[in-house]
């Protein structure tokens, strides 16, 4: 790919959200999101990025960014720079095609529009399953772990204290769900 193709493939595809800062860093602007493309020193190496998130909202579920990674978000990945989570894409400059271009940016976007909240309900449902392992373990059946969880939401352990009885209940209702949806399946 020429430099001037970069140009010329954001310009079709963005019209005038297109801005070209210097020689080497492009950057298109839209209400949904912000992506730079940059050349490296010698122009040999595009890499594109678009931020996502800062850093603390995905704390609890770095490891599963790392894991789709390895094996979910093809060539482009999750990347961690100045606190900022980003969708990031690197390819030798002159072996990239239009059409490659075009499917990183695509999948750029999508990396940022699915967010992160699939990770997170994976994360929650893996929390579950150790609690349902644990309870199995101490011989507690399904009811025994949901009072316990009862429990732990009244004294404060678990939730917040000021929450509503209705939040209170809206929660314990998707406890209790979570649990008949995970029991048999936990050993």
């Amino acid at each position: 790919m020429e430099i001037t193709d970069i140009t010329q493939i954001l310009t079709a595809r963005f019209g005038t959200a297109v801005s070209q800062i210097e020689a080497s860093l492009w950057q298109v602007e839209t209400e949904q999101f912000r992506l730079l493309v940059l050349l490296s020193e010698n122009q040999s190496w595009l890499r594109m990025l678009l931020p996502i998130a800062p850093v603390q909202e995905v704390q609890l579920i770095l490891e599963q960014l790392l894991e789709a990674n390895f094996d979910q978000t093809q060539e482009t990945r999750y990347g961690i720079h100045q606190n900022v989570v980003w969708a990031v894409f690197q390819h030798n400059r002159e072996t990239l095609t239009e059409n490659d271009f075009n499917r990183a940016v695509s999948n750029l976007i999508s990396l940022q529009e699915a967010g992160f909240s699939d990770y997170y309900n994976r994360l929650i449902e893996n929390r579950i399953q150790e609690i349902i392992l644990v309870a199995k373990q101490q011989g507690q059946s399904m009811e025994t772990t949901l009072q316990n969880l009862e429990r732990f939401y009244a004294e404060g352990v678990m939730g917040d204290l000021t929450n509503s009885t209705e939040d209170r209940e809206r929660t314990l209702t998707a406890w209790r769900y979570q649990l008949e949806r995970l029991w048999s399946e936990v050993e």
